[in-house]
């Protein structure tokens, strides 16, 4: 199974079909995929996610070329995250708040960012927090309980992206699960 996972890549789309903005189908996403050459592009929800198998290109690298090409062939600027199925089984296996991913998983969320963050950068924003939410820093990638909900939150990924200086995207503990299970499958 580990093999399985090691072959497969996430890319997570930003801020894709979204209150109507930037509506993109998740079959053109698919095709978009298969004409660079990936193979077993499969889409999960309306949210801009993908597993496919992309044996040569990785990270940064990868981000930038889906990011030209979704520019190219889709006409939209979208931000691209890209993990492989190996990082994201880490990214399951590290989770800091195994409680709320049983009682309460979908007020779980995973962060990815598109590089490390700062830990002093993150520090200063944990400690001048004064909301329920819980933040917890790993890398790449931020995990945040929302106890009181995500959608009232002050929270959110805007000011997190400008407090860090750091481009991401978010997707719930739910989420994150079966792209986990799309990698091993």
């Amino acid at each position: 199974m580990a093999r399985a996972v090691q072959s497969f890549s996430i890319a997570l789309l930003r801020g894709i079909n979204v209150g109507g903005h930037n509506k993109v189908a998740m079959s053109a996403l698919r095709d978009l995929f298969k004409d660079l050459g990936f193979s077993g592009a499969q889409t999960l929800l309306q949210s801009g996610n993908v597993v496919f198998e992309s044996p040569k290109l990785s990270g940064a690298n990868l981000e930038r070329l889906l990011e030209k090409e979704t520019a190219a062939r889709l006409a939209m600027t979208i931000d691209y995250v890209i993990r492989t199925g190996s990082e994201w089984a880490k990214i399951v296996a590290g989770n800091p708040f195994p409680d709320a991913a049983k009682n309460d998983p979908g007020h779980l969320v995973v962060m990815c960012l598109k590089s490390a963050h700062e830990a002093e950068k993150l520090d200063a924003l944990k400690g001048a927090w004064q909301g329920r939410e819980i933040i917890h820093g790993d890398g790449k990638q931020l995990y945040l309980v929302y106890p009181d909900g995500i959608g009232t939150s002050k929270l959110t990924g805007a000011l997190l992206e400008r407090q860090l200086g750091i481009r991401g995207t978010a997707r719930n503990w739910n989420t994150v699960l079966k792209l986990a299970a799309m990698c091993e499958g």
